[in-house]
This record gives C-alpha cells, structure tokens and sequence, in this order.
C-alpha cells in the first residue's frame, strides 16, 4: 500500500509550512535527531533527503542505517485534517554520493534546497520506508 496523496502533500509542504520533517538516527555515540528542511517523498516506498552538512546524522546512518522520520502538525489535527498529529516513518537508509538515483534526489528538491550553500556536495538519501504510523500507532500504509 502506498502513501496517500494527503501525507505526501503534508511531508512535500513540511519545511513551507513551518512543520519540518525530523530525521532520528543512533550511533556509536547515542541518538541524534536532526530537521531535514530537503525531505520529499521521492516514491511510493521510499521517502528521500539531501545530506549537506554530513555531520552527525551521516556518520550514524554510515554505522546504522536505521531510521526514523518525524513530521508533527497540531494545527493539522486541530483543523481535522489530520487524525492524529504525528506521521512515523521507520526505515533503512542507502547513500548516493554519486549516479543516477543522487541525481533524481536532487531533482525532486524545493530550488531552496538546490541552491542552498553546499548542495553540490551533497549526499542523496533514500529512506526505504518499512514500516508508518500516526502516534497512536495506527499504520499508514
């Protein structure tokens, strides 16, 4: 089952909207939770970012690719757009420094996201997404 059309338009508006999207990874150091203002969902299965600081977050998918997405909008739940506030996405990073799969990530940022200091040296990432829910655990997909 895919993403509905509403939670892909939620998470493609996040970083607009003033919800961004957080990406929680872990490493040999502990958790760390960073805002990915570059989320999009680049499939059906998938949800992708731009990695250009490659600090913390890309030295703990490098050790542990596991992850988890976070996109909070109370206004949304407040206004019945949405059920419940929160959409979770659990997945299972793959990098592209280089190829063709980094360059569809890139083509599918905001022009922010494609002009931003240090877009030409980003890294693409893919989130295969394994699993979704809203938090109170009622799956997405």
């Amino acid at each position: 089952m895919a993403l509905s059309e509403q939670h892909k338009t939620f998470i493609e508006n996040a970083w607009t909207d003033g919800y961004p999207c957080l990406v929680a990874t872990t490493g040999k150091d502990g958790p760390n939770i960073s805002p990915k203002g570059s989320l999009v969902v680049f499939d059906d299965q998938h949800l992708a970012y731009w990695e250009r600081s490659k600090k913390k977050a890309l030295e703990n998918v490098g050790q542990d690719g596991r992850v988890c997405v976070m996109y909070a909008n109370f206004k949304a739940q407040r206004e019945g757009a949405l059920e419940a506030g929160f959409l979770r996405f659990w997945g299972t990073v793959e990098l592209y420094p280089t190829g063709p799969i980094r360059d569809a990530i890139f083509a599918k940022l905001s022009k922010r996201e494609q002009e931003h200091d240090g877009a030409d040296t980003g890294i693409g990432v893919l989130v295969k997404i394994d699993r979704a829910t809203d938090n109170r655990g009622k799956p997405l997909l």
